[in-house]
């Protein structure tokens, strides 16, 4: 278990106090294990909901693990095992999708378990069922998969990219990419980038033929690549100048860019569109489950969602937050602009089908890690 960070108020108890609904009341744990992705969102999830849920709690404490890259292995181990050690995890909607449907997450009732708009408006309708994609599934963010590339390139003789299928082109942007090691985003923009129109993608990825002419498009730079596992590596691997191209999260992207004014620009085209959220382990005891309720009654309210917008670049998954972001909490600009929703960002956005990678990750998982063996 990678725990980075322990998160202590002053003294400990056990609170007894009303859960979410407000219904009923239970006793509530007095600690919480809370699996993340690490880096600059997790440092956002910090300061926008456990410190302010800490300030409200005293005696509460939460151990983050960085695990969420592992979560569906992870979880089906310790359910195999019969030990569930975490408590709350944040996790992709595909692969909530996946937990949920192995019976590893509970389901949840938006309208009971999360707070209304501040208008009233129960939680299922500010979120929309463009949000709330399985029963298991508390939204937070909308984010997109994206590239960051080096403005400062020699070798491109002043060219620079400006469509998603320059990465492809090794001709006139030579130098080395880096692109994650799993094959979701890696094979829609490969088919894409072969003509493959956006609205036929999965039709073609569905079969045999379609996942070869990803993977033989994929073979045009694989030789160029470094395959990143962990969000941290490919703004390291740009600021460092080891790689030209380089995918990984938008809200990295506008840490290297605009908090550490890196010789990087950010390249919107084809920006892949994923969701995040909390899923919560099936099998907790009442106080634990008491306790995540909860929290996550409160972080996932209007406010604590705008409130994650000031120190990260992602969209807040409810309407209501919307209008509330705001500037950026240390360097004051604004944050809207920023947004992969924004509409001068989102003009040819991919939105990912999180449901069929829900039914095809683990084959296709086994089959690009055997690609890349080649």
């Amino acid at each position: 278990m990678n725990i980075t960070r322990l998160l202590t108020a002053s003294t400990a108890l056990v609170a007894t106090a009303t859960i979410a609904t407000a219904e009923s009341h239970a006793e509530m744990a007095d600690e919480m294990t809370i699996v993340s992705w690490g880096g600059a969102y997790q440092e956002s999830q910090l300061k926008a909901y456990v410190e302010p849920y800490l300030a409200n709690n005293p005696g509460v404490t939460v151990t983050w693990d960085e695990s969420s890259a592992e979560a569906v292995a992870k979880l089906r181990a310790q359910n195999e095992a019969g030990n569930v050690t975490w408590d709350l995890v944040d996790a992709t909607a595909a692969d909530a999708m996946r937990l949920c449907d192995e019976g590893l997450a509970m389901e949840i009732d938006a309208d009971e378990d999360l707070a209304p708009a501040p208008d009233g408006t129960p939680a299922s309708e500010d979120f929309g069922e463009e949000m709330l994609v399985s029963d298991c599934f508390i939204p937070q963010i909308a984010y997109s998969y994206t590239f960051g590339y080096r403005n400062d390139v020699a070798e491109w003789n002043g060219e620079q990219p400006d469509e998603i299928c320059d990465v492809f082109d090794l001709e006139t942007f030579p130098g080395q990419r880096s692109l994650e090691k799993r094959p979701h985003n890696n094979l829609e923009w490969a088919l894409i980038c072969d003509g493959v129109p956006y609205e036929e993608v999965y039709d073609v990825l569905e079969t045999e033929e379609g996942q070869d002419r990803a993977f033989a498009k994929l073979d045009t730079i694989k030789d160029e690549t470094i395959w990143w596992s962990s969000g941290a590596d490919t703004p390291q691997l740009l600021a460092d100048g080891e790689v030209v191209f380089g995918s990984t999260y938008n809200g990295r992207l506008f840490s290297l860019i605009v908090e550490q004014d890196q010789p990087v620009n950010m390249m919107w085209d084809t920006q892949s569109y994923d969701l995040d959220g909390w899923i919560i382990p099936e099998g907790l005891d009442e106080a634990s489950l008491a306790r995540v309720k909860d929290f996550l009654y409160f972080a996932t309210d209007t406010q604590r969602l705008a409130d994650q917008a000031k120190y990260i670049s992602y969209g807040p998954a409810r309407k209501s937050s919307a209008p509330l972001v705001g500037q950026h909490e240390e360097l004051g600009i604004d944050m809207a602009p920023h947004m992969p929703t924004n509409p001068e960002n989102a003009t040819n956005a991919f939105v990912q089908n999180y449901e069929w990678w829900a039914d095809y990750r683990d084959d296709l998982d086994s089959k690009f890690q055997a690609w890349l063996a080649q």
